[in-house]
């Protein structure tokens, strides 16, 4: 099959951005008098969007609880987002090989989608000097969010390339199920935030240990 377009997921898959959110939720869960976390835990809770991300680490758990303080959940989310945009890109960094492998796809249109909302993603990808290998970008708050296939679908449409023509690179459950969901196949990366699942279990049509593993996958003829 021949691709004619790309859609990547950011954290976990292009970025390894854990250390500006382990940050972030410390001085927050600090503020509340909360217990702090750790990077593990900050690891495999990432991947459903920044407010999902607060309600673990206030729940100490994946699992929100449902015993949590209404005014806490406010104040803890808005002091995160605070935090985290004062620190984004202080300490993420990109992936081994990830600039070379995008390079190597310089011939097709790419699009990053993220469950990170444009507030933070914008700046991050500036500062990691992303923004040149992509030609649209679509965030957590213009929309539905992954596994949702509404912000793939709306990729596609601005990359004006059909759904079954694109191929969607990603690192955990939600990239797979919101590929799924739109009929586009699926790269899923070992290494990332895949939340201690097996991702094999959700049958991407690709599973690659390492960046440069996608290459001959969407460069085939």
């Amino acid at each position: 099959m021949k691709f004619e377009g790309v859609i990547f997921d950011l954290d976990g898959t292009l970025v390894d951005s854990v250390e500006d959110m382990y940050v972030a939720l410390n001085l927050t869960l600090t503020e509340l008098a909360y217990p702090v976390i750790g990077r593990s835990q900050v690891r495999e809770w990432v991947g459903n969007g920044i407010d999902t991300l607060v309600l673990r680490a206030l729940s100490g758990s994946t699992q929100i609880s449902e015993h949590l303080n209404h005014h806490d959940t406010e104040f803890a989310q808005a002091r995160f987002k605070l935090h985290y945009g004062e620190l984004v890109g202080q300490y993420a960094g990109l992936y081994q090989h990830v600039i070379t492998g995008l390079s190597a796809l310089a011939h097709l249109p790419k699009a990053i989608v993220t469950n990170k909302n444009r507030d933070f993603t914008k700046p991050l990808i500036e500062k990691l000097n992303l923004q040149t290998h992509f030609d649209v970008l679509v965030c957590g708050d213009d929309g539905e969010k992954k596994p949702s296939p509404e912000p793939l679908l709306n990729a596609a449409k601005q990359l004006s390339v059909s759904p079954d023509k694109l191929i969607m690179v990603g690192d955990s459950k939600s990239d797979i199920v919101a590929a799924h969901r739109a009929n586009i196949p699926v790269i899923a990366l070992n290494y990332g935030y895949n939340q201690g699942l097996d991702l094999q279990e959700f049958n991407p049509q690709y599973l690659c240990d390492e960046f440069l593993d996608i290459i001959p996958i969407i460069n085939q003829r």
